[in-house]
């Protein structure tokens, strides 16, 4: 299984164009961040979860030739406002894509994207299979995945296992029973907002102390806001088994 990390930043925080972080400035490209997605490759397959305003340029820039499926965590507008251009890999693998999620994140995506789900459809439209999802274990492509849900704020979300690997963005509470579903995995990527707290996010300090408790080989934090500071100044904070995640990071497993 191949990991690439498309975007590791968030739509959270000042406007670039007033950023005081000096983030903004920084010469090191582990700070230039779009906005959170992944890439995940397995038995000859090419997954994406979640589609973001940044997603053409991450598939572009990553050259991903092919697309069999697409996860959403959730329906916020950051993860889901690329799903339009999927149209291309509609074009070259000449079928639909199949696209999991919730019942209520398709409700979003057939308000945004009404036209993706008409019944006369106008001719080069999006392509998709809609495959509603639960908080059960359900086949991508041949790939078992597990879903895990989180609270986002009052939203629930979903994070997802596949075999020893597991992502999970946008979440400030698990609850212990879902957590027993993350325990054992190998890799485990969460979000880490920022210092200080948040509504809906977890902060570095909450989601360094939930990675302790769960205790992976590696763990990686994304979702980063600009407020949460420079890549090599906060990697120097982390234990040795958490590393902050940047755009175009690759982990093999």
């Amino acid at each position: 299984m191949k990991i690439t990390f498309l975007g590791t930043g968030t739509s959270q925080g000042v406007p670039v164009i007033a950023c005081p972080c000096r983030v903004c400035s920084s010469s090191d490209f582990r700070d230039k961040r779009l906005r959170v997605s992944v890439l995940v490759e397995t038995q000859g397959k090419s997954f994406v979860i979640d589609t973001g305003p940044d997603f053409r340029q991450q598939m572009l820039q990553h050259r991903v030739k092919r697309l069999d499926a697409i996860l959403f965590t959730h329906e916020h507008k950051d993860h889901t406002a690329g799903m339009d251009d999927i149209r291309s890999y509609n074009y070259l693998q000449h079928k639909a894509i199949p696209v999991y999620a919730h019942e209520r994140v398709f409700d979003q995506l057939k308000r945004e994207f009404y036209y993706v789900f008409e019944d006369t459809k106008y001719p080069g439209v999006p392509e998709i299979e809609v495959r509603a999802i639960d908080n059960h274990t359900f086949d991508v492509e041949g790939v078992t995945v597990t879903p895990i849900q989180a609270m986002h704020y009052k939203l629930p979300v979903f994070g997802f296992r596949m075999g020893d690997f597991c992502y999970i963005t946008d979440a400030n509470y698990i609850s212990d029973q879902e957590l027993e579903k993350v325990k054992g995995s190998r890799v485990v990527v969460l979000n880490g907002l920022q210092r200080e707290p948040h509504i809906s996010h977890y902060t570095l300090a909450e989601a360094v102390a939930l990675l302790e408790s769960i205790a992976p080989e590696k763990a990686y934090l994304t979702h980063i806001s600009h407020k949460l500071g420079r890549h090599a100044e906060v990697e120097q904070e982390l234990p040795p088994f958490i590393r902050l995640a940047y755009d175009g990071m690759q982990i093999m497993m």
